[in-house]
């Protein structure tokens, strides 16, 4: 399906964004693993989503959901692995959680997805738990799914990350740990991307009962014998998804209020509004909203450095597009491992409209120009899909092709985009 972006007059919009995908799958993973049963609000129901959800329910979690709420009843700390192959789509999430999880169990499971999970790394992650008493093979090239996990339990033990690629390796020990028959340290040594996202598992594991002890900004204990308890979870609004409105007010120079985001949130993803402030937007926020106003762009050439949030780089790419000088991305490499190779994509894509850009080692660099209107490929890339959406707002002739690609993250997309038209 593709369809051709509607260019917008004027904007003074509210638009309303779904719970959190990141909390949304910690609180599932949590909730599935403790005992009792729990009731998470607001939770985000999606391609993603929907797809952790089988697999829990695969192995012993019972699950109902009704709109954005859902009821677990967990394991205790005890998967149910009976030799099942479990389907994850393109869910990198899910498969770096689950792979720590299922080792809880007694029997072996097989986790698999798409063609593009199965070129999604986890030899960090499968080495760590080697050194923690799990055994695991791959069915092709090793550190890559097919990957099936042998049962057995969580030995416990210490073990070292170095420049950690991806934050959810040490989340998905962290998540795990408390059923560990022994204690769990986890060090971090060198650059580990994404900091923010460990806060968020280690703030989601505190809701359910499970305390994580830091020493420093470098090392990371859990206590065995701790144990999560069902209840009550709200999940907050999804930052992500509220960034490609935050670029449509900066962009047109107009007002979009945007509800259902914590100003205050954990989520690493909130520092764009610093981002845009400092490129020239106006940014308020009250209770449970954020509201940017477009004031015009400022000129210039910019570094900056999207670590630790970089699920907002397709959004910050398309304000440089149209941004009157040169924006330097950088310390994103690892995105060229997200759903597609990002960096590849959206250099294809802001060629494409007419905008130079270009790959560097570990980000892109782009000048601004006049972009222009074209099909944009989205590489089943959800976020290629919705940052380009905006850069129709301006540009006649944008048409996005498999717009339904966006069901991984934001179903209600399209429905929310609308809302800007006037």
């Amino acid at each position: 399906m593709m369809g051709e972006i509607k260019q917008a007059d004027k904007l003074d919009a509210s638009v309303t964004v779904p719970g959190s995908k990141s909390y949304t799958q910690r609180a599932l993973v949590i909730a599935s693993l403790a005992g009792g049963k729990s009731f998470i609000r607001n939770a985000l129901l999606s391609e993603d989503t929907n797809y952790l959800i089988d697999a829990l329910r695969s192995l012993g979690a019972g699950i109902l959901t009704s709109k954005d709420d859902i009821i677990i009843t967990g394991v205790d700390g005890r998967t149910e692995n009976q030799g099942q192959t479990i389907y994850l789509g393109n869910n990198g999430t899910a498969l770096r959680f689950l792979t720590t999880l299922v080792s809880l169990g007694s029997g072996c499971v097989t986790l698999d997805g798409s063609a593009r999970l199965r070129e999604r790394p986890l030899k960090p992650l499968l080495e760590a738990l080697e050194g923690l008493g799990v055994v695991s093979r791959c069915s092709g090239d090793y550190g890559y799914p097919p990957v099936v996990v042998q049962g057995g339990g969580l030995g416990g033990g210490s073990v070292i990350f170095t420049d950690s690629e991806s934050s959810q390796y040490i989340s998905s020990i962290l998540i795990s740990a408390p059923y560990a028959k022994n204690d769990i340290e986890i060090e971090l040594r060198g650059t580990t991307v994404s900091m923010p996202y460990i806060d968020m598992t280690i703030d989601t594991m505190r809701h359910f009962g499970v305390e994580v002890e830091k020493e420093g900004s470098d090392k990371l204990r859990v206590a065995s014998g701790q144990r999560y308890t069902g209840g009550k979870y709200l999940v907050e609004g999804d930052v992500s998804s509220a960034s490609y409105f935050f670029v449509a007010a900066a962009l047109t120079g107009e007002t979009v209020k945007v509800v259902n985001i914590n100003p205050e949130t954990r989520q690493g993803d909130i520092a764009f509004l610093r981002i845009i402030e400092s490129l020239g937007c106006r940014v308020s926020s009250g209770e449970n909203c954020v509201e940017v106003t477009g004031t015009g762009l400022r000129k210039g050439d910019y570094e900056i450095d999207m670590s630790d949030m970089p699920d907002m780089v397709p959004s910050l790419a398309i304000l440089a597009a149209f941004r009157n000088g040169l924006t330097v991305i950088k310390n994103v490499s690892h995105l060229r491992l997200k759903e597609s190779n990002r960096l590849e994509a959206l250099v294809n894509e802001l060629n494409r409209i007419g905008v130079e850009a270009r790959e560097s080692a570990d980000g892109i660099i782009i000048r601004g120009g006049s972009p222009r209107g074209a099909e944009i490929e989205t590489y089943n890339d959800h976020r290629i899909a919705m940052s380009f959406a905006v850069a129709g707002l301006l540009v006649p002739g944008i048409r996005i092709r498999d717009k339904q690609c966006v069901e991984k993250s934001f179903p209600t997309f399209w429905d929310e985009f609308g809302k800007l038209h006037l």
